[in-house]
């Protein structure tokens, strides 16, 4: 991997990148993959900001969105609606999967839920990989955007959380070949929208499971997961906002008909009227972000997170000396808040469990490999299994 560029040696790559983009006839005004500087940095990120392979990943993108499934990805947009086709609730029940609340997007999978056979009753296996297509597109097309005019900074990536309980290597034969193909459109078309990923519950049974897996991978996914076992609530709620995790994760989150199949989030408020409206060829469908917040540099969302956090942390540190200061009553309102405090990070898993992550998300790959897979992604460590990242961001 090359050195690290510091963020002018960055940001003048990007106006290098967007110059031969244009030069090229690449990238047009109104594209849908999206032309604005974070969208640049994502593939750049995604190559090492190595100027000729991240321009073929974009060429190679846009030539995909314009032919997939014979129509292009804008034209499937409009025949599926991502959050409204009618074997929805049949998908959801055999492989649920949403996206949920502010801040930082959740992006929930329930693995121990998957029932191919089932679900294959109600839906064609190439209606089923069209509607994969679609929730792929809606992440950077409509999530991201909305997740970022809400929180008034960039959002480029989700928060991912894989529930592994009552997974089977049955469930996993099952899915193996779409998860495969899944891997490979999302890695190639929606490169590094994976900001963070937590697993938890993983069973034994994935060792197994990780070893069929491995060979599809980028090594670059590895510090971005964090293993969690199965006691995981409070290691969760030290990273997102009770209100904002569903209660079957741990929160306080019950949304009406449940969380599942909500897709409750920004993304949603006038989200009937802009898709008519798009599909009348008035306007965009997606929630149109203000410039200025969009130009926020050309970093990652981890070193953007980091600082979020540190801010967080701060503000917090300064209400507690506020309080300690207010007598008595201060002092206990201090003590009562490091009481309801999460404890210490939840211990790694034993070594027959040694894995590091799976997950449903995007990640770099090789360079000059061609791009693989991550919509969704597992990597490993050789020798431990961490518990909990220190760094992870905040949701």
């Amino acid at each position: 991997m090359p050195p690290a560029l510091s963020t002018e040696q960055q940001e003048a790559v990007l106006r290098e990148f967007r110059e031969q983009l244009v030069q090229e006839d690449l990238i047009h005004d109104g594209d849908s993959i999206g032309t604005d500087d974070r969208t640049l940095t994502r593939f750049l990120r995604a190559r090492h900001y190595n100027l000729k392979q991240a321009k073929a990943m974009w060429k190679a993108c846009q030539h995909w969105r314009g032919t997939v499934e014979g129509v292009g990805i804008d034209e499937l947009y409009r025949n599926i609606d991502p959050w409204d086709y009618p074997e929805r609730d049949h998908v959801f029940n055999c492989w649920p999967l949403w996206f949920h609340k502010k801040g930082r997007p959740l992006n929930i999978h329930f693995f121990g839920k998957i029932n191919m056979p089932k679900l294959y009753k109600h839906i064609s296996p190439e209606r089923h990989w069209q509607t994969v297509l679609v929730n792929c597109e809606s992440l950077t097309r409509e999530v991201l955007p909305a997740a970022t005019h809400a929180a008034g900074r960039p959002i480029d990536g989700t928060f991912v959380i894989v529930d592994l309980k009552g997974f089977s290597l049955s469930q996993f034969w099952q899915m193996k070949n779409l998860a495969r193909s899944s891997f490979q459109v999302s890695q190639d078309y929606f490169p590094e929208t994976m900001a963070q990923l937590a697993i938890v519950n993983a069973p034994s049974s994935f060792t197994t499971i990780w070893s069929f897996i491995k060979p599809w991978l980028a090594k670059e996914t590895v510090a971005k997961v964090d293993i969690l076992g199965s006691d995981y609530q409070s290691v969760l709620l030290d990273l997102i906002e009770a209100e904002n995790l569903p209660s079957s994760l741990g929160g306080t989150c019950n949304c009406e008909g449940g969380c599942e199949k909500s897709n409750a989030g920004p993304w949603r408020e006038g989200r009937q009227e802009r898709r008519e409206a798009w599909l009348r060829g008035e306007g965009e469908v997606a929630v149109q972000v203000n410039k200025d917040v969009l130009a926020a540099g050309a970093r990652g969302t981890a070193e953007e997170d980091a600082e979020e956090r540190k801010d967080k942390d701060s503000h917090e540190q300064a209400l507690e000396e506020k309080a300690s200061r207010g007598g008595l009553g201060g002092i206990l309102s201090s003590v009562a808040r490091k009481a309801d405090s999460p404890g210490p990070p939840t211990p790694p898993l034993d070594a027959a469990s040694e894995i590091s992550g799976l997950a449903l998300s995007p990640t770099n790959s090789e360079a000059g490999e061609g791009v693989r897979p991550d919509a969704m992604v597992a990597a490993t460590k050789e020798s431990e299994v961490r518990a909990v990242r220190e760094s992870a961001p905040v949701a």
